[in-house]
């Protein structure tokens, strides 16, 4: 079964856009906030993305559960990760005062490494938000010639797009394993207790995960037949640029070139203690 992914860009700015622009902005977007330190610059790099996120007018009850995992995901790894790491990159307590030392670990808390890991927690939130609109904002048949237009090699370019669509193909099978389970009388309980789902979702990945071979298997063989590889691919779709694309990635890569000089010669702000 081959599902498209959600497409939600609609008639928004974004889903306007030469979808190179979508690919090339959180890339840049990468190499920027990689090189920030101080907090009050990536508060501002923080807000730019968000901006450009809202700009994609992707509903938000669309992509909740995509947030919830973005939100869960980066304060376990920014708020625990970021303040133990942030203790010793900020020169620990002698480089601020310590607030208070966490318990069993011993690991001193101070303004330094709660900035370090805040400064860590809007990284994420910046990648992830102008990452979205390139699951979400492009057009599913639009995604593997856009990389090929960007001078990726075709086989590369559609292994991306088969990519992106596995997991909406594999949530539709286990819809469907579910469902024909049901038809024989498996009913899955109503607990919220995570352990329990995850128990009664067992049955469930053998037949989900066969389904998934047999899938990739068939698309294997829908290429080889169509002698997929073994000459240079055309492509039907058109890209071409216009002017605000052409805005939206200068901006984008000059931005990336800026704060890559000012990181190399030594300018760049060191971590901001408040």
């Amino acid at each position: 079964m081959e599902v498209s992914p959600r497409y939600l860009g609609g008639d928004s700015f974004l889903g306007r856009r030469d979808p190179r622009v979508l690919i090339v902005v959180p890339a840049m977007t990468v190499i920027v906030a990689a090189q920030i330190n101080d907090l009050r610059w990536m508060a501002v790099l923080a807000a730019v993305a968000l901006v450009y996120y809202l700009s994609a007018r992707i509903p938000f009850r669309e992509v909740r559960s995509n947030w919830v995992f973005v939100a869960v995901f980066v304060l376990i790894f920014a708020g625990i990760n970021g303040v133990i790491v942030g203790a010793q990159a900020s020169g620990g307590p002698n480089a601020s005062p310590v607030l208070f030392v966490i318990p069993l670990i011993d690991v001193p808390v101070s303004m330094g490494s709660l900035s370090y890991a805040a400064n860590l927690l809007l990284r994420f939130v910046t990648i992830a938000a102008t990452g979205f609109p390139l699951a979400f904002a492009i057009r599913p048949g639009d995604l593997s010639v856009a990389f090929a237009r960007l001078g990726m090699p075709s086989k590369f370019a559609y292994g991306i797009d088969l990519t992106f669509k596995f997991l909406p193909s594999t949530a539709a099978n286990l819809r469907e394993t579910v469902a024909a389970q049901r038809l024989r009388g498996y009913e899955r309980s109503s607990t919220k207790n995570p352990i329990r789902k995850l128990q009664e979702v067992r049955p469930l990945m053998i037949p989900v995960t066969i389904n998934s071979f047999i899938d990739a298997e068939d698309t294997v063989d829908a290429l080889d037949l169509r002698s997929f590889g073994t000459e240079k691919r055309t492509w039907l779709r058109q890209l071409r640029f216009g002017p605000t694309d052409y805005a939206v990635l200068v901006m984008a890569i000059a931005l990336a070139f800026i704060v890559s000089v000012t990181s190399i010669a030594g300018w760049m702000p060191p971590l901001w203690i408040p």
